[in-house]
């Protein structure tokens, strides 16, 4: 697997499919890795595009630095790739905290970015506060579950992946391989980023959802139990001007996996509206 190198020497491993056709960057979500979009690659490079993963530091097979888990130096990490890779156009898509990269590169306006695409996605702001009483809890649960995930790793990402791929009133809603294979990237993880990143899903990122001025698609499954819709992606549309919002009925967080067809059909039409603007 190739590998570009960060500012701070910080090595992240990607995929490309290569190719004329548009960019399109998949961010993945905790405590994952870029392979966690192993079945979506092929449908979007046959539709013509240029499909483009990558590992976040200190996930998957990435370089496991000691410190850089903010947004900041996340998305300094995303535009560096951008820039390696000399991505033009690209649509970035953010999956779960993969939204906080998304987001924070929106705000940026990055002239290499043409579209975005939260999926499942923290953003805007999940963490409960005095202004912002409609999100989904207060700083201490995510301090709690990052405790959580420090004093039993194994059991915290087993029962982690496990709501991942799950709905309230459904259970699993993928198979036990699908399941099983989602916790072996996990396991990949570093444990000093699986800790820390879990604190940084707090982040407000509402001004810089503001400051998006390209067309934006957010996707979210409304048996979400790992980021709950009307805490996130339901609010998206009140920040980011002409944001489209897809409910995925009956899926959890997990989608682009258990209603993959739905999934990527969504993407696939938001890339063909790209294409014509």
């Amino acid at each position: 697997m190739p590998f570009v190198t960060t500012a701070d020497d910080v090595k992240l491993n990607y995929s490309d499919t290569g190719g004329d056709g548009r960019p399109i960057v998949l961010i993945h979500g905790w405590p994952l890795s870029g392979d966690a979009f192993a079945s979506n690659i092929p449908v979007l490079q046959d539709a013509g595009y240029r499909v483009v993963t990558y590992d976040r530091r200190g996930f998957g097979t990435s370089s496991k630095p000691e410190g850089g888990y903010d947004y900041d130096t996340l998305t300094d990490d995303l535009e560096t790739l951008l820039e390696q890779l000399d991505l033009q156009g690209a649509v970035v898509l953010g999956f779960s905290m993969g939204g906080g990269e998304a987001a924070r590169i929106g705000g940026r306006r990055n002239p290499r970015v043409a579209g975005l695409i939260f999926s499942g996605s923290i953003a805007p702001a999940l963490c409960i506060t005095e202004n912002n009483p409609d999100a989904a809890m207060p700083y201490e649960e995510f301090e709690k579950m990052s405790k959580a995930c420090a004093d039993d790793r194994d059991g915290f990402l087993s029962d982690f992946i496990t709501t991942f791929y799950s709905t309230p009133d459904g259970g699993l809603q993928v198979s036990e391989g699908v399941r099983d294979e989602g916790l072996r990237l996990a396991r990949q993880s570093g444990a000093r980023a699986a800790v820390e990143t879990i604190l940084i899903w707090a982040t407000d990122l509402r001004d810089d959802c503001r400051r998006i001025d390209v067309p934006t698609l957010v996707i979210h499954g409304d048996g979400d139990q790992n980021v709950p819709m009307a805490a996130s992606g339901e609010r998206m549309p009140q920040y980011v001007d002409g944001a489209e919002l897809v409910v995925i009925e009956g899926a959890p967080h997990g989608a682009n996996d258990s209603h993959a067809a739905q999934w990527n059909a969504a993407i696939l039409d938001f890339m063909e509206r790209v294409d014509q603007a």
